[in-house]
């Protein structure tokens, strides 16, 4: 049996290379931690490949399909796959998978340190010590935000990763309130959670927390008006996509005083530029994009990418495929090469 190919557009964490190996697959790596491969790089280097394991930063589109006729299976190191056209892939019988779930705990995690971190100064202090500036004595007012016991946390997107945030918020004694297109009533009950409309949960929140994919019907879901309706000493956090926010609706919200803050993981433009409007206010918290960043996420993202890749090959249910109905255009028994 001939060897499948698989063309791997970053260095990952193991044991993500290891078991495309141990599988039988031939790896083409390209050799960057940090670096993508150029748009010439590959088209170039998928034309021959049965496999692809990608990541947010490479556009999978059809341009790229077209370059690999033995294409079968794309799977994505991340949740998000917005970056690839699962349409066209699904329409040409290739399947996309990508690595939910063994995320959720640090993208919560981290959701919760942007949240403590702009309400309670925490760089605007660091940045304070370290220019120097703490040369006045201790005074009441000084570096004071609001305590979160007894507040309102409202969740957009009650899936795996609000849930989660929803689970801690237990610990901080606050209310907490979500929208979601579908209602947990479960949930509701186990962790005295309640549902609201949108509008709703923007009025009535002290801390606004969004956790939707980005798709079609959520993208710049949070724009003038539903910043407008949240309350003047409300916080927006976002780690969920950055195009989910009109970012010059929220630049003005910030000047402005529409809302108190935001803190932001994600942006419709990435890496953001440092001469960006964000970067120069100072009631906003920004970090590049790492709300999973933890050895234990990133570890198993790289194993789910890769079970995705061998499963399809060998003819199995990938552990989480983007699009099902592609069996009905390219049964798994049809691909199968392991």
């Amino acid at each position: 049996m001939v060897r499948p190919k698989v063309y791997v557009t970053r260095i990952i964490p193991e044991p993500g290379l290891s078991l495309l190996k141990e599988a039988g697959l031939e790896i083409d790596l390209h050799e960057s931690k940090e670096e993508p491969p150029s748009r010439e790089e590959l088209i170039e280097h998928v034309r021959d490949k049965d496999a692809l394991l990608c990541l947010l930063t490479d556009k999978i589109d059809a341009e790229v399909m077209d370059a690999a006729p033995n294409l079968k299976v794309i799977s994505t190191y991340s949740v998000g796959f917005d970056h690839i056209d699962v349409k066209e892939a699904t329409k040409r019988g290739i399947y996309v998978g990508h690595t939910p779930g063994v995320l959720t705990e640090a993208v919560a995690e981290f959701t919760w340190a942007l949240l403590l971190a702009i309400t309670r100064n925490v760089v605007k202090a660091d940045k304070l010590i370290r220019e120097g500036e703490w040369n006045k004595p201790w005074n009441p007012f000084f570096m004071v935000g609001p305590e979160l016991m007894g507040k309102t946390l409202g969740i957009i997107g009650l899936g795996r990763i609000g849930k989660a945030v929803a689970e801690k918020a237990v610990a901080f004694k606050m209310k907490v309130i979500y929208y979601d297109v579908y209602r947990d009533e479960e949930f509701e009950k186990k962790y005295g959670v309640e549902y609201r409309p949108l509008d709703e949960v923007l009025r009535e929140a002290d801390f606004v927390s969004l956790h939707v994919p980005l798709l079609p019907e959520t993208r710049h879901m949070i724009g003038e008006r539903e910043l407008k309706l949240m309350k003047p000493t409300a916080y927006l956090i976002n780690t969920a996509r950055g195009a989910v926010v009109d970012t010059d609706a929220l630049v003005r919200a910030l000047k402005e005083g529409w809302i108190a803050g935001a803190a932001l993981d994600v942006f419709e433009q990435e890496p953001l530029p440092p001469d960006h409007p964000l970067t120069k206010l100072d009631n906003v918290v920004l970090a590049p994009h790492i709300a999973s960043a933890t050895i234990e996420a990133r570890s198993k993202m790289a194993e789910l990418a890769a079970k995705n890749i061998i499963a399809v090959l060998r003819g199995e249910d990938p552990p989480a495929l983007v699009n099902p109905e592609v069996k009905k255009v390219r049964p798994l028994s049809q691909v199968k090469m392991l």
